[in-house]
Formats: C-alpha cells, structure tokens, sequence
C-alpha cells in the first residue's frame, strides 16, 4: 500500500505480508473474530493484521486510531512491519497528528529490523526535517531500543 504526502511516497506493509491465514477474499467477520482474542491476549501478528484491517477498512469501519493503537502495541514487542506502518501514519498524519520526528523514529526501527523499505522512507522523511529534529529522532530511535520498545513515543 502506498501513501504520498507532501510530494513524498511513502509505502506501508500490506496484510498479505503477516497474514493469519492466506485468504484475499475471506470472511472478514471471522477473521476478525479469530485475531482480536490473539491481539488482546499480546500477540503482535494478530495486533499487526487488526491495524491493517482497520487502517484499509478491511472488515471493520476505516479507523486510523484504531490502526495506530494496533500498530503501536505490535512496534512495542519488535514488530518490524508494525514499527514500518507506524511510522507512515506519523508521516501521514493518520489516526494522530502529523510527526516527522516520530515517523523517523518508527522508520529507523523497521530498518534497524531489516524491514524492506524502511531505509528508504526514513531517508525521504528526514529530507522534510532540520537537523536538529534528524538528531532527536535518531536519539529518541536509540532510547526506544535500549529499553526494548518500551516508552518509545
């Protein structure tokens, strides 16, 4: 999925990349039957495919707080899909206010993980920063990890 803002792409993960069951035209009922005990219980692939459902209105009303709530608890166990989608909605503006600061931090997480793609749009977004807010992402990244996700944002 891709996002543009301020003449800048940005791609999200989409579902099909952490998907519970490999179904594109499922029941959506069901399947949102099957996660959210998994989500509430701590699982981040199932917090991961709620924030998906929600942010593509898959199932579910289109609800970016909604996406941004699922995403943020998966991004805090070291989801690297989760810490990429929620660096776009900081980027975007989705689900809470617009933070390029915060959307490096996330970016910075999910490439640190490896996360296809996030290099690069942490590389974009921080065209659309100062320096001084470059350093307090890359120190806000640093924090979040030393204490393992916790208290990242």
């Amino acid at each position: 999925m891709a996002v543009l803002t301020l003449g800048v792409s940005f791609s999200r993960a989409s579902p099909a990349e952490n998907a519970v069951a490999g179904q594109e035209q499922a029941d959506h009922a069901k399947e949102l039957q099957q996660l959210r005990p998994l989500a509430d219980e701590g699982n981040a692939i199932a917090q991961f495919n709620l924030g998906v459902m929600y942010d593509v209105g898959r199932g579910v009303a289109q609800d970016y707080a909604q996406a941004v709530h699922w995403y943020r608890l998966a991004a805090m166990q070291g989801h690297a899909a989760a810490q990429f989608n929620l660096g776009g909605m900081y980027a975007q503006g989705q689900g809470l206010p617009q933070d390029f600061v915060r959307a490096h931090l996330w970016f910075n997480l999910a490439a640190v993980a490896g996360y296809a793609g996030a290099a690069k749009n942490r590389n974009s977004i921080a065209r659309l920063m100062n320096p001084q807010q470059i350093d307090e992402a890359q120190k806000m990244a640093r924090a979040c990890q030393q204490r393992n996700f916790n208290e990242c944002d």
